[in-house]
């Protein structure tokens, strides 16, 4: 089953499920503010995607402004990103798709093609 981490108020997150919808994929569906994924499944998560971590922080959100992480990341180790990601689902970039496979984030309509 496909996993998808989602936030409900996210325009590029509707459009990912509007695809999904669009093209008959069954999903599960993940508020990612409220359960989002901790430190062993973000681990678990990144050795699939084979992306570098810094792709699983959502550099466009408010509160990774406010913590002025585009300062902070290149001094922290992959285990402080690691824990900072499992605090706050709003700092992880979404929507987070999770399939067999692989894990993608954010929503490139050719890549969940691909993918799914």
């Amino acid at each position: 089953m496909v996993k998808v981490y989602c936030y409900s108020k996210c325009s590029t997150c509707k459009k990912a499920l509007k695809w999904l919808d669009d093209n008959k994929i069954d999903y599960m569906l993940i508020d990612i503010k409220e359960d989002h994924p901790d430190e062993k499944t973000l681990r678990e998560y990144h050795k699939k995607s084979g992306l570098p971590l810094r792709r699983f922080f959502n550099t466009s959100g408010q509160l990774y402004r406010e913590m002025e992480l585009s300062k902070k990341l290149p001094e922290m180790s992959e285990d402080e990103m690691f824990k900072l990601l499992a605090s706050d689902g709003m700092l992880v970039k979404r929507p987070l798709l999770v399939t067999e496979n692989t894990v993608l984030t954010g929503f490139r309509e050719a890549d969940w093609r691909e993918a799914l």
